[in-house]
């Protein structure tokens, strides 16, 4: 790969500024200082530092991210904020996008990439990938709300789900619930209580496959995915 291509995908700007950067002297190739920018480096054999700092090439990002209210699951809108808006200029810079949506209002787990392989794969309605949510739900869920779930409801369009696994944590008036669901349609969650009688009044995504929300982040917070954990998202192929 040609070095100022490399470096531009890195963020280090845009080619005319990475030429600006060269003639600083300011970038290093095996220990000697790079002059010219069309100089072909192996991103895997070559070590090359920028002002002193290693230049790691990265293709893919992967981030875990703790998404708030108010914010909507997109890569751009002309009216409200998105989460792409919440990330640093250098992870913008990888144009990474949803992996899949979380209405305006719910909180938790959002998953952002620029590999389009993988959002696939966490998609695709062949692969099964359960989405684990925390609810707190207007009205008391029963037992018989669990037997409905477990075989599948009709929601307000007609449409059929595939079955839900329903957890109470706690019922009265007001009720705390867990529920683990296969798909992702618009809504769903609340449209499926909206099916038996009740109401979500707060939704948080908690798992989606093997990757559990990292409870450290704070709303509106976002970190890389470890190597273990895409290794874990990753198998699910």
């Amino acid at each position: 790969m040609r070095l100022d291509k490399l470096l531009s995908n890195m963020g280090y700007g845009s080619r005319k500024e990475v030429k600006i950067l060269l003639k600083s002297k300011a970038v290093e190739v095996n220990g000697l200082v790079a002059k010219d920018v069309s100089l072909h480096v192996d991103t895997d054999a070559d070590e090359i530092l920028v002002m002193g700092e290693k230049v790691v090439y990265t293709e893919f990002i992967y981030l875990m991210m703790n998404k708030p209210p108010g914010v909507i699951s997109a890569t751009e809108d002309k009216h409200d904020k998105t989460v792409i808006d919440l990330l640093d200029p250098l992870a913008q810079h990888f144009k990474p996008f949803p992996v899949g949506r979380l209405d305006k209002d719910t909180e938790g787990l959002l998953i952002l990439t620029n590999d389009g392989h993988l959002t696939h794969q966490l998609l695709s309605p062949k692969k099964h990938v359960p989405k684990l949510y925390f609810a707190i739900i207007e009205g008391r869920v029963t037992e018989d709300d669990v037997m409905k779930f477990k075989e599948g409801v009709t929601l307000d369009d007609g449409y059929f789900t595939k079955p839900g696994e329903l957890t109470i944590l706690s019922s009265g008036d007001v009720s705390e619930i867990e529920l683990s669901i296969m798909e992702g349609k618009f809504h769903q969650v609340k449209r499926m209580f909206e099916s038996v009688g009740k109401k979500v009044t707060y939704l948080k995504r908690m798992r989606m496959g093997s990757l559990q929300l990292d409870e450290t982040l704070e709303l509106g917070d976002y970190r890389y995915l470890t190597e273990d954990e895409l290794d874990a998202l990753q198998q699910k192929e």
